[in-house]
């Protein structure tokens, strides 16, 4: 091995290893074998059910946390055409995965060492998903739009349900506008399917991720250790920057939900980062430049890694 280890090591080995097994108690009890109640339990990325065709039991009630397939590609903000979402992933899948190509050219295959390019690639990631998702989601949105004459004569029906129900009050107005068609009903209740729940935990994983990375370093690196050790450029700016720009835009137009549970995924992502850095300084790699040495070390002492943080 390239260090030694000593005995209050194996503190930052159990702070680690409790973390990876919280998260995974978490996944199991909200996406493992073990849930069994649908009004109670989340979908599940892990487990599937034997339902008819990816739908629900006609049982009348939404589970807590279902994500269907339109949520994937639809908007929260009502009459938003899901061309525009589809726009806004894909023109930031281009302009991340350039910066991702700039990094690696300037600084070679490398640079993937360091946390920050683990998160820009996981966003790459969720926006090439989301982006599928949405062209599939425009075409089935073309596919299944009532001609205009179907079209008027809904909303004109819609029209004087609502005028009927005037004098019941505004709750039954509510309910009344609320109505939709059958293929609606069942958009609703279609599952998202297991790329639609890959596509959700890539989206909550990416914010934990983002939030710590670009956290870490504005307020602690930049500010009180720039003049010094590293040398702030528009690449390295940019980097800590459109990551959260670009997933705070689509956050703030998508229609998918965040149980707070599958942050879970972001411990066991950061958590995969840290033993990553076991390995390789394990394995005698160090890293050369004073902006390496910082830049690591202020993640893994986060982390509460001072295992590999006093090998640097």
């Amino acid at each position: 091995m390239g260090l030694v280890v000593y005995w209050y090591d194996f503190v930052c080995f159990g702070i680690v290893g409790v973390a990876f097994l919280g998260a995974f108690y978490v996944i199991w009890r909200r996406e493992g074998a073990g849930k069994c109640n649908d009004t109670t339990m989340y979908e599940s990325l892990v487990v599937t059910r034997p339902d008819m065709d990816g739908y629900y039991a006609a049982s009348g009630v939404t589970p807590i946390g279902h994500v269907s397939s339109t949520q994937l590609w639809t908007s929260c903000w009502l009459g938003l055409h899901p061309i525009w979402l589809f726009g806004l992933r894909f023109a930031s899948f281009l302009i991340t995965s350039g910066f991702l190509a700039w990094d690696i050219i300037e600084y070679g295959a490398s640079i993937f060492v360091y946390y920050t390019e683990w998160t820009f690639t996981l966003v790459i990631v969720y926006f090439a998903i989301g982006t599928i998702v949405s062209a599939h989601g425009c075409m089935v949105y073309y596919s299944k739009k009532p001609p205009a004459s179907e079209s008027g004569q809904k909303e004109e029906l819609l029209r004087r349900d609502v005028e009927s129900n005037l004098a019941i009050g505004a709750k039954e107005i509510r309910g009344t506008i609320k109505l939709q068609s059958h293929y609606d009903r069942e958009a609703i209740q279609q599952r998202a399917g297991f790329w639609g729940y890959l596509m959700q935990t890539a989206y909550q994983t990416c914010a934990g991720a983002v939030i710590l990375t670009d956290l870490v370093f504005w307020c602690i690196i930049v500010p009180f250790l720039s003049n010094a050790h590293l040398e702030l450029n528009p690449l390295m700016g940019c980097m800590h920057t459109l990551n959260a720009v670009f997933l705070l835009l689509d956050a703030s137009v998508n229609n998918l939900p965040f149980p707070w549970f599958r942050l879970a995924y972001f411990v066991l992502w950061s958590c995969s980062y840290v033993v990553f850095q076991w390995v390789i300084h394990a394995c005698g790699y160090s890293m050369y430049t004073s902006f390496a040495s910082v830049n690591l070390c202020i993640y893994l002492f986060v982390s509460g890694d001072f295992f590999a943080a006093r090998t640097i």
